[in-house]
């Protein structure tokens, strides 16, 4: 249903500027190349793909710390790609983002109470500051934290403490939607469950929706409803997530799930790795055809010379030739 629909992404790009020089030759990186999906309200949406496939740029875009320079962004029904002033401040409200690296995110200067309440005063929010401190003190508890904690600095916490604080600091708003850039990336992996465990219940709470971004597939089939595939700027195949996890169509759906390690060391020396062979285009000079031709064992002569269109396979969009009926 339409209506249903929180944010739609359609034909979106991303371009970067990267000439070293005005005597150089023009270079533009490509991020993100006509990418469209959409998330579903009180919906998680899953972005995974390798290291440098546009998964943080295409979120960063969303949030509109980044302009993209074709395509369109709909939130609610509204266009905010162009967005500017007090109407890209109201949007912001409504759209948060928890990034990656936790110790990078937080001002070492300020208090926890004083990163947690600056959205707040910055939207309005709360009129005292009383009110805001006491706002502040339910967050903390909300994502787990003690209340005071408000009076100390980041620098006294620990990376997955510093990654509540953050969401916290999200959450400070009200908001809607919630873009989580690789949120437990830099965690270790005893913490990483806990704060999937604490963005699940704030969710169910709270009616969020998310687009979560990662590439621990894993832990992207445990949160995600739906999740999407990226390669070098191109959305590859859309679908629920477990039909993407057990019965994956594009090929490099296939070869990205084939790399997740299992633990039963039977199960996985009877598991067949795929090895992706052959030169990954670059972004700044991508090739005709389809981005991942070059590295696909199925490759025919007409993926080097034709870009595909997504098609839809029963309940998923398949960006590949090989499902053209």
């Amino acid at each position: 249903m339409e209506n249903d629909v929180i944010l739609k992404v359609t034909d979106l790009k991303t371009y970067f500027d990267v000439t070293k020089g005005i005597f150089s030759p023009k270079q533009i990186v490509k991020a993100v190349d006509g990418v469209s999906f959409d998330v579903k309200k009180g919906e998680t949406f899953g972005l995974v793909g390798e290291s440098g496939c546009g998964k943080s740029t295409l979120g960063r875009t969303i949030v509109k710390l980044y302009d993209p320079v074709g395509g369109t962004i709909e939130f609610e029904g509204k266009d905010i790609s162009k967005l500017k002033g007090e109407e890209l401040k109201a949007f912001r409200k409504k759209v948060q983002m928890i990034f990656q690296d936790p110790y990078a995110s937080l001002n070492p200067r300020m208090t926890v109470g004083e990163i947690i309440m600056e959205p707040m005063i910055i939207h309005n929010i709360y009129k005292t500051a009383e009110e805001r401190e006491a706002r502040t003190v339910e967050l903390l508890n909300i994502v787990g934290l003690k209340p005071d904690h408000i009076r100390r600095y980041p620098s006294e916490f620990s990376g997955g403490q510093r990654q509540r604080i953050g969401i916290a600091r999200a959450l400070a708003v009200d908001p809607e939607f919630i873009v989580c850039d690789e949120p437990i990336s830099a965690l270790d992996v005893s913490i990483q469950a806990q704060v999937i465990n604490l963005l699940e219940q704030i969710q169910k709470e709270l009616g969020l929706s998310y687009l979560f971004i990662a590439h621990d597939l894993s832990m992207v089939r445990h949160i995600s409803d739906r999740i999407g595939v990226m390669y070098l700027g191109h959305m590859m195949e859309i679908g629920p997530a477990n039909d993407i996890f057990y019965r994956p169509l594009h090929p490099y759906t296939i070869a990205l799930l084939s790399a997740i390690p299992i633990s039963d060391p039977d199960i996985a020396k009877a598991k067949q790795r795929i090895i992706l062979e052959g030169e990954i285009p670059s972004p700044i000079n991508p090739p005709a055809g389809c981005p991942f031709a070059s590295r696909c064992s199925k490759a025919t002569e007409r993926c080097f010379r034709e870009t595909p269109q997504p098609i839809q396979v029963g309940s998923r969009l398949v960006t590949c030739f090989l499902y053209e009926k």
